[in-house]
């Protein structure tokens, strides 16, 4: 993409096995001490508990209202908003309007990109990490110790929209996909300006959403003969504003709430939507980003998509002015450049929140 000329690019490692290849290898029954994670990496710190929070107190958002003529209707669901980023950064969306068959298409064609051939998905392999297009394994192996149970195709779909050739329905799919849900999480965003006592319209004019990056994030997660030692994804927050993710029916999503991870169920037809990092940093912390990870089973393969929805990539995040001023309030957060931002997370390994700490004021480190 154009915007990336000016950036320093960041090689990725040969090519190593995908995790798909090893999983279906004849008779495997442990894992490669390069996928044994260390207990306190997996679960974050020692001291997080595994006891879980009752799903049912995530909270659901019904898009439908959010949309509602009504004032009254609409500040209800604004409020309701206001509660689950401030509580918990993550909340379910129902009724939003994104047809089931369209969900259950692209939920299909994410399934037949990851069941193409090996040479097949080594055409999209991606020599840097902003490639627009990248079909890979683990996060990022060139800085990884220990490698993550899952394969992954990365797509910048907007501004620009791109797609792998293979298989052959996916561009037409995926392009609608993206069209519908990034219409979603605008509308979203007018909620949550607005739940921070902006006008509806500043977060998608402050941070230039019609040119705003959207990528999209199949991960194939498959059967791991020692789920217990592997991790899908290690706890991480996201860069961006908000993500949207869907599943194949086969959970393995945890956020963390309180010291404790939380397993999530996903209502069917509805989108897991989480805050991002750039939600914290415009919010000057007001909301938080929240704390997620992926685990394994030993039974099922899990497929999920994540269509990730940030500014536009030369945009600089620094808390809204207005919210300082309106509570003298410093600002916690140092101004980065979108695209700096994102090489910078996607150039190192997934730690909890260790690339919003890089600019976070009082807590600088040299970049």
């Amino acid at each position: 993409m154009a915007e990336t000329a000016s950036l320093p690019l960041v090689s990725l490692p040969n090519k190593m096995a995908t995790v798909k290849v090893l999983a279906e290898s004849p008779g495997l029954s442990s894992i490669p001490s390069t996928y044994t994670f260390p207990k306190n990496e997996s679960d974050e710190q020692s001291s997080v508990s595994d006891t879980e929070y009752d799903d049912n107190l995530i909270p659901v958002i019904d898009f439908s209202l959010l949309t509602s003529s009504s004032p009254e209707v609409r500040s209800i669901i604004i409020n309701d908003l206001r509660e689950a980023c401030q509580k918990w950064g993550f909340f379910k969306v129902i009724n939003h309007g994104v047809p089931e068959i369209l969900m259950k298409e692209m939920m299909e064609e994410c399934k037949n990109f990851f069941d193409l051939t090996e040479e097949e998905k080594g055409e999209f392999e991606g020599k840097h990490v902003l490639d627009p297009i990248r079909s890979g394994t683990s996060f990022n192996a060139s800085v990884e110790k220990v490698f993550c149970w899952r394969d992954f195709l990365k797509v910048f779909v907007h501004p620009q929209f791109h797609s792998p050739t293979k298989p052959c329905g996916f561009r037409e799919i995926s392009e609608e996909y993206c069209k519908r849900t990034r219409e979603v999480a605008r509308e979203l965003l007018k909620g949550i300006s607005e739940s921070l006592g902006l006008e509806a319209s500043y977060i998608d004019k402050t941070l230039n959403l019609n040119s705003g990056l959207q990528l999209l994030i199949a991960n194939l997660y498959p059967p791991c003969p020692q789920p217990d030692l592997a991790m899908g994804l290690p706890p991480h927050s996201d860069h961006g504003l908000l993500t949207l993710l869907t599943q194949n029916g086969i959970g393995g999503l945890q956020l963390q709430h309180n010291s404790k991870w939380v397993n999530v169920d996903a209502p069917p037809n509805s989108f897991l939507v989480n805050t991002g990092d750039h939600i914290e940093i415009l919010s000057n912390g007001k909301y938080k980003s929240v704390v997620h990870r992926a685990i394994v089973n030993s039974k099922s393969t899990r497929i999920s998509l994540a269509i990730a929805n940030g500014p536009s990539l030369d945009t600089v995040v620094c808390p809204a002015q207005e919210l300082i001023d309106n509570e003298s309030q410093a600002p916690a957060y140092k101004g980065m450049k979108y695209i700096e931002y994102l090489e910078l997370q996607q150039s190192n390994r997934l730690h909890i929140k260790s690339c919003l700490d890089r600019v976070r004021l009082g807590n600088l480190i040299n970049i």
